[in-house]
């Protein structure tokens, strides 16, 4: 009959089990060896190695010889140095349930079988067409697979509630809330979501594939998140109407004026006095056009800050609806893989009637000092473009980049 171990594991015992279970968890299936060996000079053991200290080793080698003595362990000692020197020890396989008592460890099937649960448990709040649902199914398959959880934790209960708190949380969030806020609303401390950030970016990109190419903060800010308060700046004769009938003019406002993304997130009602909406990718030419567009020939013009945020496209929903068919709905943005996007995504989900402006090969060849070359993932990104439907009247100047090798920055391209 088995002798109880009653001893607590010195760290450097305590290393080693560990790494020899995480040998044995990661084996493949159909790897079946007898033991699972390590070397102990492969290991950062500077207590038991130690030529000041002998006593860490003293006690290692004991606790060592039990575990042997029991028949968890097989120890080979250095040549000579037998009861002195370790040179490794070897888990043997049937052996290993007795090591998992004493390290208080879970066995990793246990901790994907708890994680399982976990997620069974919260997946019915996000049933049906929603990223959150895909990305769920997705980490469930990866565990079924034996791959990683990741984001999620095998072995932290309390982060994977937290992460899926959040997860949760994220139905509530109509319109731009800061970090923090949203952070006290949902834990009661304004910091929790910082340590939760990374993890559900990576949640959102692997259940909206649209999402893969966007930047963290443009990520965050399709789901409503954002460091500070952002606002949305216009230039020319536009008029708002929000939800409670308020109208706002902005065409005394020169150059351009700034209204919070929260207010735009409520409009009702949108139209421009004018016989041209231009939507500029970034906010340098933004600026530089509202400058030099003065009286009665002012067009109305909207900074998109890069990809444009979910305030940003309610704003141009509504003056889509009310915009006269006579009116072109520009959109200039970057000759380059994120500039075409953009002007794809308004034309999904605002309107097909989008049309580029300066986005040609004309203005590309007239600034092509400027211009930077392409990279190879650049080309694969043109070759991607190159069968969305939505881009078919701009395959001529994707395929005049893609020959030229070249893209171009719209703050490269002069405005007068």
């Amino acid at each position: 009959m088995q002798a109880e171990i009653s001893f607590v594991p010195t760290g450097d015992v305590a290393a080693i089990l560990n790494i020899m279970l995480d040998k044995f968890e990661r084996r493949s299936e159909g790897s079946q060896p007898r033991s699972i060996k390590v070397l102990l000079s492969e290991v950062a053991l500077p207590a038991y190695f130690s030529q000041v200290d002998p006593e860490p080793r003293r006690v290692a080698n004991v606790q060592f010889q039990a575990l042997e003595n029991q028949g968890l362990l097989s120890l080979r000692w250095m040549p000579g140095e037998k009861g002195h020197l370790l040179e490794s020890a070897s888990l043997l396989l049937d052996r290993q349930v007795p090591l998992y008592q004493i390290l208080k460890r879970t066995a990793a099937a246990d901790r994907r079988a708890r994680l399982v649960s976990q997620l069974l448990g919260e997946r019915f709040r996000f049933i049906g067409v929603d990223w959150r649902s895909r990305a769920l199914e997705y980490i469930l398959a990866q565990i079924k697979a034996g791959k990683s959880p990741a984001p999620f934790s095998l072995s932290d209960i309390a982060f994977n509630e937290d992460l899926l708190t959040a997860l949760s949380a994220l139905s509530n969030l109509a319109e731009e809330t800061s970090y923090r806020v949203f952070s006290v609303h949902t834990f009661n401390d304004s910091k929790r979501f910082i340590s939760l950030k990374s993890s559900i970016l990576r949640l959102a990109k692997l259940g909206q594939a649209e999402w893969k190419r966007l930047l963290p903060e443009e990520v965050l800010r399709e789901l409503n998140l954002v460091a500070n308060p952002g606002y949305l700046l216009l230039s020319g004769p536009w008029e708002l109407v929000d939800e409670l009938g308020q109208v706002l003019s902005l065409d005394e406002f020169i150059p351009s004026v700034g209204i919070p993304a929260i207010q735009a997130a409520h409009l009702q009602r949108v139209t421009v006095h004018t016989q041209s909406v231009i939507c500029i990718e970034n906010l340098t030419t933004f600026h530089e056009m509202s400058r030099i567009s003065p009286g009665s020939a002012r067009p109305a013009l909207i900074c998109l800050m890069g990809n444009p945020s979910p305030a940003c496209r309610h704003l141009l929903a509504c003056l889509d609806a009310s915009l006269p068919e006579s009116v072109p709905l520009s959109v200039w943005a970057d000759l380059d893989y994120g500039g075409l996007n953009i002007l794809a995504q308004l034309r999904r989900q605002i309107s097909p009637r989008c049309m580029p402006f300066r986005m040609d090969s004309e203005t590309l060849d007239a600034f092509a000092t400027f211009a930077r070359p392409l990279t190879q993932n650049d080309r694969r990104n043109f070759e991607r473009l190159l069968t969305r439907p939505l881009l078919n009247d701009m395959r001529p100047v994707i395929a005049h980049l893609l020959k030229r090798g070249i893209k171009l920055e719209q703050e490269a391209v002069s405005i007068f």
